[in-house]
């Protein structure tokens, strides 16, 4: 029998799963992602969820055929690294990936992807009911799309197509974006970012809140808990809707898919809130088709398993190259 590791790096978590010839998936484990001193703690953290992953599946990391890696960017795909990630401290300038996972499982078939390229392929691989023409939006820590075009899944020569959470939504330059410029999807609707631009909002006008917002510990969770009960919280959850609108809609021009297909910490944990003010808006935002927007079926595992469906189809994704796809 044949294994493949899948390996999902998020700036929140890191897990690795491996799998047989059926994508079946015989053993897990998962971690928080460090978050230094170095890029190397955050390979060393790949690694020991690799490992572990092996020894529940009962699997030698050497008996491993190939693995996929989807991760956070900017990637240096030539190099086989993460270089400095937007959402991990300054400290973490440079991630190796590629070299050292292939070491761990002595095989030179490891496939590193932007970790919404992952979440596309993961998206075709698994689900009948997804088109060659169709989007990945993860809306977490960050915001990025992985995009298929008539079939082809977009990467671009350094594995960074997809980086839509940089798209300039706001010329006014309101929230500066966890990369440092101004503007940005994600400095306005990115987990990490949402507290900090409630923060502004409130500071801009400070009104009346039971939220938190003096709190070092205050967080987007707080905002969502609160909507409904809260007029400020409602507030910035009419905001948020307004620039994910924006940014979708932007998308959907880009590209044009059937589907886009959401998933992320901020957008599973609060469809209602996310996706349903979105839809309402998109019909006066959009001049072409307008999609289907949905929650992606695969939760959390959607990047997870669209690396490990690279390592089966030798990074493409193309079920035709399994011969007993699920």
């Amino acid at each position: 029998m044949a294994y493949y590791v899948g390996v999902d790096l998020g700036a929140t978590n890191v897990r690795a799963v491996v799998g047989d010839e059926t994508a079946t998936v015989l053993g897990s484990d998962v971690r928080g992602t460090p978050r230094g001193p170095t890029g190397i703690a955050v390979t060393e953290a790949v690694l020991s969820v690799v490992r572990n992953a092996c020894a529940e599946a009962g699997v030698d990391p050497d008996a491993v055929v190939a693995a996929g890696i989807g991760s956070i960017g900017p990637l240096d795909l030539a190099a086989g690294v993460v270089l400095n990630p937007a959402n991990l401290p300054d400290t973490v300038e440079r991630i190796p990936l590629v070299g050292p996972v292939s070491r761990l499982l002595d095989t030179e078939e490891v496939h590193l992807h932007n970790d919404t390229n992952a979440g596309v392929i993961g998206e075709r691989f698994h689900s009948e009911r997804n088109p060659d023409d169709m989007v990945y939006l993860t809306v977490s820590s960050g915001i990025g799309a992985g995009v298929a075009v008539d079939g082809n899944v977009l990467s671009g020569w350094d594995g960074n197509a997809g980086e839509v959470g940089h798209m300039t939504v706001d010329p006014h330059g309101f929230m500066t974006c966890g990369c440092g410029l101004d503007g940005h999807w994600e400095g306005y609707c990115s987990g990490n970012n949402i507290p900090k631009y409630a923060r502004e909002l409130h500071e801009e006008d400070p009104i009346e809140t039971a939220l938190p917002i003096e709190d070092p510990d205050f967080s987007a969770i707080d905002v969502f808990e609160a909507a409904g009960e809260d007029t400020f919280a409602d507030h910035v959850i009419d905001q948020l809707a307004h620039w994910n609108a924006m940014g979708i809609a932007n998308v959907i021009h880009a590209y044009a898919p059937l589907v886009v297909s959401v998933g992320g910490a901020v957008a599973l944990n609060n469809p209602e809130r996310v996706l349903d003010p979105v839809r309402e808006k998109l019909a006066e935002m959009v001049f072409i088709n307008v999609p289907e927007i949905r929650l992606t079926e695969l939760g959390d595992d959607v990047v997870v398993k669209g690396a490990l469906a690279s390592a089966l189809t030798g990074g493409t994704g193309d079920r035709s190259r399994v011969e007993s796809p699920p």
